[in-house]
């Protein structure tokens, strides 16, 4: 079956149900659908028969389908043994890193947080053997559900014919990439791979981020040099050294459910005589948003009715002209709407605005009767409603655990005692722990266990916002769990990952509370077939 006729309403392996073309080009087709039978909605590319790499792709996607990083697009199903091929992958939902940019920089802390976990997905991806060798702002997501995902590892390259003889430096350039346009606004790459404004450059090589967008720190400018090659500083290799480079700056937290804050815009730069006075370049001193755009108050932002509920795969369009993009400024929301008299939305308008006058003046007069007589006379008579009102919100620190002990779900006949020793060193300070487990002849601990690994005691019961783990060894799966119960059954598991030979996060989304941190590898890495952990950190906040 071509994929010329292949319609909506195809089924594919008698269970998913192709429902919309999200993207047709280059010999294949991405399509929403539905798995009928667990009735969820997935994204499936289809191949024309001519499409010269079908086995590749598929090939590509099986083995992108055994990655665990939960940042790292699940792969579902892949078959190339039917009349039709076809990739399954989850359906991301979310705005693109070029959605967000298209209406100005991020803001460095939190596009230092994004590229850091991006690195860390990627991280995991090269541990696992693979690499994505094509990363654009468009392969990184912000999703609904307030998580970071990276699209189109090992497939896209395969999908664009990419080859590298340096598959881990490729990538580190692509994350560096990423973090110079989070911060600027600006693509330093090749034009075909988006729709931002290119990055300025002198004879072949993009000025750094500072001479671009004000507000960017010296440390996170040294970093994207690093990555890009700009300057005599030594580069990155690797996506992890990249990772390990970014735990060194100041990061903020992502926001929750909602997209990610913005700079705020800066003023513009005075020309510096080294640069040259190119439209080009000038254009790199404003912030690179539609006219009238008003900066929002708030650190974040609702993502854009375009982007929200669709696919992230689905490349963003061209930007609209600025008569398109935003109302003028001074205009209500229904100036987007064309020109003409606007009396009634404005009508419309004053009456919620007086509507809100009176709940605020009613408020305020229960306010003011009902505080008679009863006001603090220290405070002169004054209340705040808001401050007796509104608790601040709990802030993530690293937890103090007040023991840790050994664990295993093994049979009781052939239990592992070797992992009793060093166990304390997991949360002495100190990421060269000694703590392992006997080596098996293979990575399901011959069959003997389940689960190997420690539990931290905190003392409480609190809130785990995250937990980091530096583990020695690289493969495998590392799992954590929290609750109240000392039984693996009892907690609630709230990620996992692959060991990637260095440090490691793992995120409860939503925070999870209970007393006790299970962190076990429930399988061991491949070669050797041996378990280790270093330090173990919690971080969260009082229960």
């Amino acid at each position: 079956m071509s994929t010329s006729v292949i319609e909506p309403g195809t089924r594919l392996a008698g269970r998913y149900r192709l429902e919309e073309r999200i993207t047709d080009s280059g010999g294949s087709c991405l399509w929403k659908a539905i798995d009928e039978i667990l009735a969820r909605a997935v994204a499936v590319r289809t191949f024309d028969p001519k499409f010269p790499r079908i086995t590749e792709a598929v090939t590509s996607a099986r083995a992108a389908s055994r990655l665990t990083d939960p940042r790292l697009t699940q792969v579902f199903d892949a078959d190339d043994s039917g009349e039709s091929a076809y990739v399954v992958s989850e359906w991301v939902a979310g705005e693109s890193l070029e959605g967000m940019l298209a209406k100005a920089p991020l803001e460095p802390g939190r596009a230092a947080t994004l590229l850091y976990e991006a690195s860390e997905a990627m991280a995991a991806a090269h541990a696992g053997g693979l690499s994505h060798l094509c990363l654009t702002p468009r392969d990184l997501v912000w999703t609904t559900g307030g998580t970071v995902k990276a699209l189109g590892v090992a497939t896209h390259a395969v999908l664009g014919d990419r080859h590298s003889e340096d598959p881990a430096g490729e990538d580190v350039r692509g994350l560096g990439r990423m973090l110079y346009a989070a911060i600027t606004a600006h693509w330093p790459g090749d034009g075909s791979e988006s729709d931002l404004p290119a990055a300025p450059s002198a004879d072949g090589v993009v000025h750094p981020p500072r001479l671009v967008q004000a507000g960017i720190s010296h440390a996170i400018d040294a970093i994207v040099c690093r990555c890009l090659g700009i300057g005599q500083a030594e580069p990155l290799a690797s996506p992890a050294e990249l990772a390990k480079a970014l735990r060194g700056v100041p990061r903020t937290p992502l926001p929750l459910f909602a997209g990610l804050g913005h700079a705020q815009p800066p003023a513009p730069r005075p020309a510096a005589p080294r640069r040259p006075a190119t439209p080009s370049t000038s254009a790199t001193t404003q912030p690179h948003q539609p006219h009238g755009h008003e900066q929002p108050q708030a650190t974040s932002h609702v993502p854009p009715p375009r982007t929200r509920g669709r696919h992230a795969d689905y490349p963003p369009p061209p930007s609209p002209a600025p008569t398109q993009a935003a109302p003028a400024r001074g205009r209500g929301a229904h100036g987007a709407h064309g020109g003409g008299p606007r009396r009634p939305g404005n009508r419309a308008l004053l009456g919620v605005a007086a509507a809100a006058l009176t709940v605020i003046v009613g408020l305020g007069a229960w306010a003011i009767s009902g505080t008679g007589g009863d006001e603090d006379p220290n405070d002169g008579g004054v209340t705040d409603p808001g401050q007796q009102t509104s608790q601040p919100a709990p802030s993530v620190t690293k937890l103090t655990a007040q023991g840790a002990s050994a664990f295993q779900d093994s049979d009781p006949g052939h239990p592992d005692t070797s992992i009793g020793k060093g166990v304390d060193t997991v949360i002495d300070g100190r990421p060269d722990g000694t703590w392992e487990t006997q080596r098996y002849n293979d990575p399901n601990f011959g069959n003997y266990s389940k689960g190997m690994g420690v539990l931290l005691d905190m003392g409480k019961p609190v809130k785990v916002a995250n937990v980091k783990i530096h583990a020695p060894v690289s493969g495998g799966v590392l799992q954590v769990k929290v609750g109240d119960s000392q039984s693996a059954a009892g907690l609630k598991a709230i990620g996992r990952q692959p060991a990637n030979g260095g440090e490691l996060t793992v995120t409860a989304n939503p925070q999870a509370t209970g007393r006790y941190v299970l962190v076990w590898f429930t399988e061991l890495p491949a070669s050797p077939a041996k378990g280790r952990l270093g330090e173990v950190t919690v971080h969260g906040s009082a229960g």
